[in-house]
């Protein structure tokens, strides 16, 4: 069954918001995943007023997952959200196990799907095209998000595939550049999706002038209330109060980006392992973090006054 438009409206109203992207906890020997901490990673976020929840998403080392391990991913933070959100599966590799995946997530539960940025070296816009919509029309029953990290992927072809798949209803653009992002929108069709600053918190404010209507985050994971706040202020076009919020994140998130983004999802579950919710271990080609930048951690969270999970229950 498809969706009807109703309920593609629906979705995209609902993309329209912080999309979290949790981290997936692991033992400390990053071999086996910590199944409750999980489970309580999810319920911290929709606790905290999340909406929208990307399993399987980059933050959450989706590259690093079995396809076993992928698939209870999505049946655990379905069971966790309880209801309480959307929940958006990422899918990828190659074009039978995405589909795969993503008919899955629709037998589990999930209501929308994001495709990650294609991996091949090689990506022609055609092939492109192709690869997205033979997922989306695997489950003409969910909603369908883009993630977009290539201009070459442009406004034009984004537009093809919403005309031969009506189930796509979101773009997270992941690119730092407002110009390409406002030309993409308006060349796609305004108002035909839901856009998403791709890059999180430090892309917003820019990206929400020209067209953005929500934005990712990975910092979620550890403050919800510092993304929401700025969610609110960019909906209330107050954007002294959302660079405010700006200045107080832009430190994390410049720990997150550095050296090409090496600790990105590292500092978070370093900032989650010393608030006692999970452990700080990652898999290769992710590292521990050096005693230096654990302190500078250590440093921004008593700068936000964060509290330890125990301290805040």
């Amino acid at each position: 069954m498809s969706l009807d438009s109703d309920a593609v409206d629906r979705l995209k109203q609902a993309l329209a918001t912080v999309v979290a992207i949790p981290v997936t906890p692991f033992g400390e020997d990053g071999r086996e995943i910590e199944w409750d901490a999980h489970a309580r990673v999810i319920r911290r976020l929709t606790d905290g007023g999340v909406t929208v929840i990307t399993p399987n998403g980059n933050t959450g080392e989706f590259y690093t997952l079995t396809p076993d391990e992928a698939r209870r991913v999505t049946e655990s933070a379905i069971k966790a959200a309880d209801g309480n959100a959307e929940v958006m599966v990422g899918v990828g590799l190659d074009t039978a196990t995405a589909a795969g995946a993503a008919r899955h997530a629709a037998d589990a539960g999930a209501s929308m799907v994001m495709i990650h940025q294609p991996v091949h070296p090689y990506v022609s816009g055609e092939g492109w095209l192709a690869y997205h919509q033979d997922i989306a029309r695997a489950v003409p029953d969910l909603g369908v998000v883009l993630y977009i990290r290539d201009t070459r992927i442009d406004g034009p072809l984004i537009r093809r595939l919403g005309e031969a798949c009506p189930n796509v209803v979101g773009v997270k653009y992941g690119v730092r550049d407002p110009v390409s992002f406002a030309a993409a929108l308006r060349d796609a069709g305004r108002g035909r999706f839901t856009w998403l600053a791709g890059l999180a918190e430090l892309t917003a404010p820019g990206l929400w002038a020209v067209g953005a209507q929500g934005f990712t985050s990975g910092l979620v994971n550890v403050v919800p209330e510092l993304p929401a706040a700025m969610l609110g202020a960019l909906r209330r076009g107050d954007f002294t109060a959302a660079m405010s919020i700006w200045d107080l994140i832009r430190p994390f998130e410049e720990l997150r980006g550095a050296d090409a983004s090496a600790d990105n999802v590292t500092v978070v579950k370093e900032a989650l392992a010393q608030l006692g919710v999970c452990g700080r271990a990652v898999r290769p080609p992710s590292r521990l973090l050096p005693q230096a930048a654990r302190e500078q951690v250590a440093a921004v969270l008593t700068s936000w006054n964060t509290k330890r999970a125990e301290e805040a229950s």
